[in-house]
């Protein structure tokens, strides 16, 4: 199991923007397709976004547009720049591999106010 370490969480004001980092004690990024996930309190966690390792990238309808996912293999970090936030993102966000087969990290808390 390789440790992934959010990084990046905030209070920021709709429509503000936020850059979230995780880093990775392995090279499982450049090996695997990498997500960002997210979970709001009572909510089940739901997939954000993806990327695979040759750079293809998916959304969910909510955050396309807003969301780019990126990632540095060299430095082992997956990072999700966040734009023109809203209040429904208020969330704590996980990164993890597409299956989210590794261990969770402790994730970082995104709050939005309106």
């Amino acid at each position: 199991q390789v440790q992934l370490v959010e990084s990046g969480g905030g209070l920021v004001q709709a429509g503000g923007s936020l850059r979230l980092s995780c880093a990775a004690s392995g090279s499982i990024i450049s090996r695997n397709t990498m997500a960002w996930y997210r979970q709001a309190p009572g909510i089940q966690r739901e997939l954000v976004t993806f990327i695979t390792p040759g750079g293809r990238t998916n959304y969910i309808d909510s955050v396309k547009g807003r969301f780019t996912i990126s990632r540095d293999n060299a430095k082992n970090t997956v990072y999700l720049q966040m734009n023109s936030l809203k209040p429904e993102d208020t969330a704590v966000y996980y990164c993890n591999t597409i299956t989210g087969t590794n261990s969770w990290g402790q994730g970082t808390q995104v709050t939005v106010s309106s």
